[in-house]
């Protein structure tokens, strides 16, 4: 009996077959699947890309969801429809959910403790140690764990999420 090498992956996983892996970031990791730059770039073998994943809870304590945009004074369900259906908001929502995401990548892999990176949403970051603690600043936002790396990056598990 042969077996067929087709059914199996060629080298390394990609961050893209890395973040669905765990169930704690899945709210993001849908997210990134729907922004269509960032899913182009994590499934990219030759761009390397930090990714700083809010975990499930942190988005689900955020005061709007990711692509409702903060000028809508905080309206929700079937006012925000209405609203987005009125003006544009398929694609606001689209800017807002890109903006989102983009805030927790980096064009940088690996990172260096104290270097100050650009997040792809264009807002400087940098993580430190401090209390024992790995923190990404400046908001100070607890990293819980570092994946397991991917060809072409890694993912950072976060217990909050950078402003974006």
């Amino acid at each position: 009996m042969s077996t067929s090498t087709t059914d199996k992956p060629s080298g390394p996983p990609l961050l893209a077959d890395v973040l669905p892996l765990d169930k704690s970031i899945s709210i993001f990791s849908d997210l990134t699947r729907s922004v269509e730059s960032i899913s182009t770039r994590v499934s990219d073998s030759k761009t390397n890309t930090t990714v700083l994943a809010p975990t499930n809870y942190a988005i689900s304590k955020l005061p709007r969801k990711p692509w409702e945009d903060p000028d809508d004074g905080g309206a929700g369900g079937n006012v925000l429809s209405e609203v987005y259906k009125g003006l544009g908001g398929e694609d606001r929502a689209g800017r807002n959910l890109r903006r989102f995401v983009e805030a927790h990548c980096l064009a940088e892999n690996p990172w260096e403790e104290g270097v100050k990176v650009e997040t792809l949403a264009g807002r400087a970051v940098w993580w430190a140690w401090e209390g024992g603690v790995k923190k990404i600043f400046p908001d100070g936002i607890e990293v819980e764990e570092r994946m397991n790396e991917a060809s072409n990056g890694q993912v950072w598990i976060l217990k909050g999420v950078i402003n974006y």
